[in-house]
């Protein structure tokens, strides 16, 4: 019996391109950002948590866009500043930007929605629906 001959029809096909998702943690409170670290790193993302502008600014650079999730829980009127000075900077285009805050901080959540965040939701949810939320807003 003769051997079968080897043909492009033998290849596997080639591999699809993976599509890198990246997110960038603005908080503080490192214990959080490694729940939230952990949730979208087993969601299929590549994750920096930083509390540094300077550190943040490098993060938003880069391809593909990140999503840009902002705790608002510490500091949230400093915070919300920040953001809106990155977006005025042109540094903001293409990011969503997804944020937590204690839920008794209902002026909180206005006043990032009127900063031009995406999402605003309270940390809970942030807890239990990290990886669905940060899909969710970089698909709108």
């Amino acid at each position: 019996m003769g051997q079968a001959a080897v043909g492009d029809g033998d290849l596997p096909p080639p591999a699809r391109p993976v599509t890198v998702r990246r997110a960038v943690v603005l908080t503080a409170d490192l214990l959080f950002g490694s729940n939230l670290r952990g949730a979208l790193i087993s969601s299929g993302y590549e994750v920096a948590i930083t509390a540094e502008p300077v550190a943040l600014r490098e993060q938003l650079a880069g391809e593909p866009s990140p999503t840009l999730l902002v705790d608002l829980t510490d500091e949230p009127l400093e915070r919300v500043a920040q953001v809106s000075a990155l977006r005025e900077e042109g540094l903001l285009a293409g990011v969503a930007v997804l944020a937590y805050y204690s839920h008794v901080e209902a002026s909180v959540r206005d006043a990032a929605l009127a900063a031009g965040f995406d999402l605003v939701v309270p940390r809970s949810r942030m807890a239990r629906e990290a990886a669905e939320l940060t899909a969710g807003v970089a698909r709108s």
